[in-house]
């Protein structure tokens, strides 16, 4: 394939090996499907069991990648060089009180891993209690899981995983002596928590299925750790954890649209588990402790947007639920924090976010007033309980992330720590926009704009849109300095908040899921039309970008409208829908039907998947260049799919564009390891995004 942007290079060749699939009727053709490692699940665990040929014809995509962008190795040293450069090396947390210690966490110069500190509460020398860099040495990958202290303030309980595949091993660590303890758990999903003389984990299986909650006695055998619950639905997954107040184990079962919690007194794991009420299709309900009563976040009985109740901690069942927050359609409640004296919820009201703080004695209300249009809010909930002391951040397209401490009482606003940007960022210079996109169908999409003040906008900028689009989740429009390098280089760069996000309430992510899917690829395409149509850019300047589902909407769009785009990066894209949908033994399936449909029970869902899934639409359209990027031991999104993708998309494309594919075969899901490392694939995106429209 040629393309005037891009060195001539042949494309890899694999042997086509047709294999037929038919359910309800209906038969597909996968002539790549032998892509897919029959020892999957031991590649996952050691990478270099994989098929030689399966290998070879990776490493064969990434010489051919190379050499589409060769001429860029400069660049991208300098995309990575502006990106480095704008992070504060030796940077660290504000440390959050516990009783005697305060906990946080720091970097130093060069590190690729945070260090876990503490200082005592008082005043005192800094304590390093877990230093990430040290425990990555040696090691190709490493990524740190949870890190969690006991309430005695004697051990830490931590994950790790060493492959990317998101099997985590938890140690204890003795905070006296520095060492930790025979005490090692494998195949984890890499957090614990302490309770009685022990902690809990949830145990993952060889397919990656979290099902099994567990409590490890210190100085055990792992072979005698106590079953706290086995999920025998394969559509559901598990978690476990501690209420902030060290009284309960919590342990929570659900998939995206349903759940139900079990309760375990901290102190007797061994008690038989508290059932607060039955999982109830469609029903979900997140606890949140408050004393002698719990909090209770739900969207039961046509709650669409949530509501909050209380209930006896002793008796906390439905029946005994008492209002406390009503519903109130179009406010989508997020999450709940409890205080001695307060509840504070973050809460989504009219696109943007909002804190707001609750007394629970008079029920006096007030929200947390900010002055710009768009911005991104968090909410950190303290380690202690009785305290009215909030943590917030706050941050928007153009202000670096800014951390507050709030009196709950005196609504007193205390500035913490500013994001610093040692290479320097002046907000002065930025200017960001809140736009509405109209959608086919008539709804608004809205778009957060990112430029530079003197970026002509006469339709001549390049232009990076982002979207996601899945599972609820809200892309904010916050601080980051990544984007800087293509901003400054005359980039607009913007993010399409799509329908399947709950960017305008749980509705909009309603309209984004199963039948309606199809809402989020429209969506996209409508935001970039209308950045167009406001003369932001052109359709020859814009190139795409997203990751996992947000991958999956590259592929649709690629499909719908390719003529909209110079150019779409996907990383780790979730494009052969149908196939994983069909496939109940991969992890993530059963847990995803109610996301996007059982097309194994349903042949409506089976048609509506088929209709837009990215691999099963390939067909003769005039492509834009596209970059691919995956991991080998990836458990969420598996390698096989993008590299069947990219070797249908070159078979089937109607124009000379190439199509590129990056798998990293050291790395899962989340790409390289370590701050610094990771960054390298951002330049090689970047890069690719610079290319596609004629900037490098």
């Amino acid at each position: 394939m040629t393309h005037p942007r891009f060195p001539a290079h042949p494309a890899p060749q694999a042997r086509r090996d047709p294999r037929d699939d038919t359910r309800h009727g209906i038969t597909r053709t996968d002539e790549y499907g032998w892509l897919r490692a029959a020892n999957w699940q031991e590649v996952l665990q050691d990478p270099a069991r994989l098929d030689p040929e399966i290998r070879a014809h990776l490493e064969a995509e990434n010489a051919h990648q190379a050499a589409l962008m060769a001429g860029t190795e400069d660049l991208q040293a300098q995309l990575f060089s502006e990106m480095k450069g704008r992070i504060k090396e030796d940077d660290a947390s504000v440390p959050m009180r516990d009783g005697p210690f305060a906990y946080g966490t720091a970097y130093v110069t060069g590190g690729q891993h945070p260090r876990f500190v503490r200082v005592p509460a008082e005043g005192g020398a800094t304590e390093v209690i877990l230093d990430g860099d040290r425990e990555a040495e040696g090691k190709a990958y490493f990524d740190l899981g949870g890190v969690a202290h006991s309430r005695d303030h004697r051990r830490l309980v931590w994950g790790h995983d060493d492959k990317g595949s998101e099997f985590y091993t938890l140690r204890v660590r003795d905070l006296a002596s520095g060492a930790d303890l025979p005490d090692a758990v494998a195949d984890t999903t890499g957090e614990g928590a302490f309770a009685a003389d022990g902690f809990v984990y949830v145990a993952v299986d060889a397919s990656h299925r979290p099902s099994r909650v567990l409590f490890h006695r210190l100085g055990t055998p792992v072979s005698e750790d106590r079953l706290l619950h086995d999920e025998p639905n394969a559509g559901m997954f598990v978690s476990a954890g501690t209420t902030r107040d060290g009284r309960w184990i919590v342990v929570s079962i659900g998939d995206h649209e349903t759940n139900e919690t079990r309760l375990i007194p901290a102190t007797d794991p061994a008690a038989a588990p508290l059932l607060v009420e039955p999982r109830t299709p469609d029903v979900q309900y997140h606890l949140e402790e408050g004393g002698d009563e719990l909090f209770v976040l739900t969207n039961a009985d046509g709650a669409e947007d949530f509501k909050v109740m209380a209930a006896p901690a002793a008796a906390p069942h439905k029946a005994q639920w008492r209002e406390v927050v009503s519903h109130v359609p179009g406010r989508l409640i997020l999450s709940i924090t409890s205080f001695a004296g307060f509840l504070v919820r973050l809460e989504r009201w009219q696109g943007l976010p909002r804190i707001v703080v609750r007394d629970r004695a008079s029920g006096e209300e007030h929200a947390i007033a900010f002055d710009e249009k768009a911005y991104a809010l968090g909410v950190h909930p303290p380690y202690e309980y009785d305290t009215t002391t909030l943590r917030f951040s706050y941050s928007s397209m153009t202000t670096p992330g800014q951390v507050f401490d709030y009196d709950l009482a005196t609504r007193e606003r205390v500035l913490l720590k500013t994001q610093e940007v040692p290479s320097g960022h002046d907000p002065a210079q930025y200017v960001t926009r809140r736009l509405h996109a109209p959608a086919p169908d008539g709804e608004l999409v809205p778009v957060s704009v990112l430029y530079r003040k003197d970026t002509p906008l006469d339709g001549s900028a390049p232009c990076l849109l982002y979207g996601y689009g899945a599972y609820g989740i809200t892309i904010p429009a916050g601080f980051e300095t990544n984007r800087l390098s293509l901003v400054d280089r005359g980039f607009v760069y913007a993010i399409a908040h799509v329908r399947g996000g709950k960017d305008k309430g749980w509705a909009w992510y309603e309209a984004g899921k199963r039948a309606a899917k199809p809402n989020t690829f429209t969506d996209f395409v409508a935001a970039a039309r209308h950045l167009v149509a406001e003369g932001l850019t052109s359709h020859d300047r814009i190139v795409a970008q997203g990751g996992s589902a947000g991958g999956m909407l590259m592929g649709a769009v690629a499909n719908l409208a390719p003529e909209a785009f110079a150019g779409i990066v996907a990383e780790v894209p979730f494009v052969d829908v149908l196939t994983t949908m069909l496939d109940d033994t991969l992890p993530l399936t059963p847990p995803e039907w109610p996301e996007w449909g059982n097309p194994i029970e349903s042949e409506a869902d089976y048609r509506a998947i088929a209709a837009y899934s990215p691999y099963d639409n390939v067909g003769a359209r005039p492509y834009p260049p596209i970059l691919a990027l995956a991991g080998l031991t990836d458990p969420r999104v598996t390698y096989w799919e993008p590299a069947k993708w990219v070797l249908r998309l070159r078979d089937r494309t109607a124009s000379g564009n190439p199509v590129l594919f990056r798998v990293n075969l050291e790395a899962g899901h989340g790409g390289a390891s370590g701050r610094f490392e990771r960054l390298r694939e951002v330049a090689l995106a970047q890069a690719f995004a610079l290319r596609a429209v004629g900037r490098a």
